[in-house]
């Protein structure tokens, strides 16, 4: 956002023209600020927080090394800021499994559990926009939005307690048996 309101009409343009291959026409033309430009880039997985090569480049090319300078700090104190505040890297492996598991295993009752692990309705509302057609990926999204939100909280007993709170229990039991046998090998 800080972004698109320090650039003048005519970079904007100029950003526009050297993303004509990434994004159609039509929504190009639509294009009236850098928020809803990087928005579509977002979309079209030109650009995503991991990866901002696309952008600085494009920044580069309109000479803004202002920019370039504040989009690596940017990247660089994101980067810096995560290990504080997540799970160690056991509890970490423990998540993937039991995400994966419960990914599978559970349908139209994703937002029941979501709501029993407290994440909020308007973040769920946020996510199904997104991924209006795709139930599994809503899911997906809900449960690492849940991981950044709890951070280093996020814990795989919770998903556990969750799942038994909604009385889904042989998914608890299937998290359950997945996580012994990661622990065996």
């Amino acid at each position: 956002h800080s972004f698109s309101s320090s650039l003048s009409a005519a970079e904007l343009r100029e950003l526009k023209f050297l993303c004509q291959d990434k994004i159609g026409k039509r929504k190009l033309e639509s294009v009236q600020s850098g928020t809803e430009l990087f928005n579509f880039l977002l979309e079209q997985q030109v650009i995503s927080s991991h990866d901002v090569d696309f952008l600085k480049t494009m920044l580069k090319v309109i000479k803004r090394e202002d920019l370039v300078t504040r989009l690596e700090h940017f990247v660089e104190e994101g980067e810096a800021n995560v290990p504080e505040d997540q799970p160690d890297v056991n509890e970490k492996r423990l998540q993937k499994v039991a995400i994966e598991v419960i990914c599978e295993n559970v349908g139209r009752e994703w937002k029941m559990l979501m709501r029993k692990l407290g994440f909020s309705e308007v973040k769920m509302d946020r996510i199904i926009a997104a991924n209006p057609l795709n139930l599994k990926e809503q899911l997906v999204q809900s449960l690492r939005e849940w991981q950044k939100w709890k951070g280093k909280d996020a814990k795989v007993t919770d998903l556990i307690k969750g799942l038994r709170d909604c009385n889904m229990n042989l998914v608890a039991d299937l998290v359950e048996q997945k996580l012994v046998q990661l622990n065996i090998e």
